[in-house]
């Protein structure tokens, strides 16, 4: 500023050819016309400045309010899901944990994706403000846009995959999946990255992009099913009571008062042989924990049924009370035609010609 002050003036201070020193008068007038200038130009900074404190402020205020805004919903959906646990709807909804880690990352997405806008629409005006042609800007931050969207375009598709897997609520932590490249037991839900723990113990990391159908085996409710097979001459009555006897006193004990979600219920004969008959027995439980269920109602039919002496098939053998059977009475009776002397064999003999047919 000082230099263009003394530009205006009409002095070079690189100019070494002057000899002439700067008088006070021109001091005075260089003074006059920097005083002038700033007092021309003075209220445009102050505009300038003013707009800018402005729209940095709103930005921030606007900022503050939506991720406010945001928190409160999830801390609100994060209620509604502790309201409902633990009672008949929410034996059809998530659990509290499995919603408390949704809402958090779709709060993570939406706060990240309310910032981005606000501060980036912020910094284009304050640019805007110092009067800077944005068009070029613009243009280069798009075709940069489209060169980075060509080369990391699996990185867009499973993170796009994964927002729409959060917000559409299709697994969660603790759920057993069949991802199709991959099953077992999700331990981790990113926007990029889902694992899973295999039944070997195994960790699976799996791209979301390259999940093309989801099989959800924990959602909702599961049912668990035993098919108890007897002998076909047992008392069906007594197989029935039986087992609803077992049902009854399952549901009344620790775990699995809780693991059962409905009674034990006696469907009928699933099927009839010569040599046997099968029962089905199926149970409402909560989800991920029928096969659970499914051996421990094994474990208590099978001791419900010694005690009742209800026989299975290939359980004990019988008892051997019948007398020993005759080992002769596979054995085919002899035929009449062992004996030459039997009629049927001298009828089945050829006849002798007569004496004198002999001569």
């Amino acid at each position: 500023m000082f230099l263009s002050v003394l530009s205006a003036a009409g002095t070079d201070p690189d100019d070494k050819s002057t000899s002439k020193p700067p008088t006070f008068e021109d001091a005075q007038e260089s003074a006059g016309n920097a005083a002038s200038w700033v007092e021309q130009n003075w209220s445009a900074w102050l505009g300038i400045g003013l707009r800018i404190l402005l729209i940095i402020s709103i930005a921030i205020v606007l900022r503050v309010v939506i991720r406010r805004a945001i928190t409160k919903l999830i801390d609100r959906m994060n209620r509604t899901a502790q309201a409902v646990d633990g009672t008949a709807l929410g034996g059809l909804l998530v659990n509290v944990e499995r919603r408390r880690q949704r809402s958090q990352a779709i709060g993570s997405v939406l706060r990240s994706v309310a910032s981005f806008l606000i501060l980036g629409t912020a910094g284009l005006m304050v640019l805007g403000t110092f009067q800077i042609d944005l068009a070029p800007l613009l243009a280069s931050a798009g075709v940069a846009g489209v060169a980075i969207g060509f080369g990391a375009r699996n990185l867009v598709t499973d993170f796009l995959s994964g927002v729409f897997m959060i917000l559409e609520d299709q697994y969660g932590v603790g759920d057993s999946i069949d991802a199709g490249v991959a099953s077992g037991e999700v331990i981790e839900v990113g926007l990029r990255v889902t694992k899973l723990r295999g039944d070997n113990g195994e960790i699976w990391y799996v791209r979301n992009g390259e999940v093309k159908r989801i099989g959800n085996l924990s959602q909702g409710w599961s049912t668990a099913g035993v098919d108890v097979t007897v002998r076909p001459d047992e008392d069906l009555e007594k197989v029935q009571s039986t087992l609803l006897e077992v049902g009854a006193s399952m549901a009344k004990d620790e775990p699995w008062n809780e693991r059962l979600w409905g009674p034990v219920e006696v469907l009928g004969l699933d099927s009839v042989l010569l040599d046997s008959m099968v029962v089905r027995v199926t149970a409402k439980t909560m989800p991920g924990k029928s096969l659970g269920v499914e051996r421990e109602l094994r474990w208590r039919i099978k001791r419900a049924f010694d005690e009742a002496g209800i026989r299975i098939v290939g359980g004990l053998p019988l008892q051997a009370t019948e007398e020993a059977a005759d080992t002769s009475a596979g054995v085919a009776a002899p035929s009449a035609y062992a004996s030459s002397t039997s009629p049927q064999s001298l009828a089945a003999s050829p006849i002798a010609p007569p004496p004198n047919l002999a001569k």
